[in-house]
């Protein structure tokens, strides 16, 4: 667990949730309109499906080992790279396609390796280790921040790259495969527990497969246009860089909560009324973000966003091994995220695009309340299965 909650830390804090603390300097010296700008993570996001798929498939076949390994060797490339680029289009290979490489894998690989090792509360186990995201999130937007503010953007990448290849690889070799069907019937699990469970084939003809992708993809849409914009969001409104860039740090702060609280209450009321606790909560939070103009009303406003945001990890992963048990959990989870992925890449440039239209990022804020209360009527309609076999036949 602890090797994966660093990866996490390190993998996703960096590449997928630290954009908006470059994306000034990114604009600034690219002459970008922040639509634009807002298209290198897009592209990144609509990236990831693919390697997130690959990853999946191969930690069912391989192992997690050998997929960190490439996990970390892949994320640090794709760092020291973006840190020699001298034209806009290289940042859509260094950052858009190396790190989706790199990092597109790791919240799938790690969910599916921990919930092969868990039978008995699997939600908190999903949560505590998806908490390496929220420390990254909370760390990782002002230490490179910093590292912009004192280097430029160019060097900090250069060294966040170091410290990717120096913290992930090493990790990722200390990482075991789960256990076999002898360690779970002695850990008090069946064998359909650990191992049992529909192919992608069955799990695809099922009604709650294609409802979770759209819950997924609603939410993201909305996670990410809070996730990258807020920073700039911030700056319009005249707050300073390191305020802004802790606001992202409130986010992994509030998410680190909502991961550990919502994973232990999925295990007691079930994922679908723990979505349900996520997305509510995300309704307010975006309405609330239209009156938030100081600063600390941000901080509040982003930790609770935060704590709807880190909670739909550990319960989707909990959602998915309900409906479709362990065996091909990795490559079920990572088609289904397509629609995080999708959501993720939507919601970045279309909130960049409404700025630019209307010099404002309240439309977007509006937006995402209104896709989150899509997500809502789709999760009502998700029905748990009391089986696998039940689940194949829906």
């Amino acid at each position: 667990m602890g090797a994966l909650f660093l990866i996490g830390v390190v993998g996703l804090g960096i590449a997928r949730y630290s954009f908006g603390v470059v994306f000034d300097s990114l604009q600034g010296d690219f002459g970008w309109s922040r639509a634009s700008t807002s298209g290198i993570f897009s592209a990144y996001m609509f990236l990831c499906p693919a390697f997130s798929i690959l990853g999946g498939w191969a930690v069912d076949r391989y192992g997690p080992r050998k997929v960190f390994t490439a996990v970390g060797l892949f994320t640090g490339l794709g760092l020291l790279l973006t840190s020699q680029v001298t034209a806009p289009w290289h940042l859509f290979l260094t950052y858009s396609l190396l790190l989706a490489i790199g990092s597109g894998c790791i919240y799938v690989a790690s969910m599916a390796t921990i919930y092969k090792w868990f039978v008995e509360r699997r939600g908190l186990a999903l949560g505590i280790v998806s908490c390496g995201v929220g420390i990254g999130m909370m760390v990782m937007p002002p230490v490179v921040a910093y590292l912009i503010s004192s280097y430029g953007w160019h060097t900090a990448y250069c060294i966040i790259g170091l410290v990717a290849f120096f913290i992930m690889i090493p990790c990722a070799l200390l990482v075991k495969n789960p256990p076999g069907e002898v360690a779970a019937s002695l850990n008090g699990g069946g064998l359909e527990n650990r191992t049992g469970g529909l192919s992608l084939v069955q799990a695809a003809k099922t009604r709650n497969f294609w409802l979770l992708i759209f819950v997924l993809l609603s939410f993201s849409t909305c996670f990410f246009s809070i996730n990258t914009h807020i920073v700039p969001h911030a700056l319009d409104l005249g707050i300073g860089s390191m305020p802004a860039a802790l606001l992202l740090s409130c986010i992994g702060g509030g998410s680190i909560l909502g991961r550990v609280i919502l994973g232990r209450i999925s295990d007691s009321v079930g994922g679908k009324q723990a979505f349900l606790i996520c997305a509510l909560l995300l309704i307010g939070t975006m309405l609330w973000f239209t009156k938030s103009s100081d600063l600390w009303m941000l901080y509040m406003c982003t930790a609770v966003f935060g704590f709807s945001f880190g909670g739909t990890a550990p319960v989707n992963a909990a959602l998915i091994g309900e409906n479709f048990g362990a065996r091909h959990m990795g490559l079920i989870m990572a088609v289904i995220g397509i629609g995080w992925e999708a959501g993720a890449a939507l919601g970045s440039i279309l909130a960049g695009y409404t700025f630019d239209i209307s010099g404002s990022y309240i439309p977007a804020f509006i937006a995402g309340a209104i896709v989150t209360l899509i997500a809502v009527i789709l999760i009502i309609f998700l029905k748990t299965p009391s089986s696998y076999n039940e689940a194949s036949q829906e």
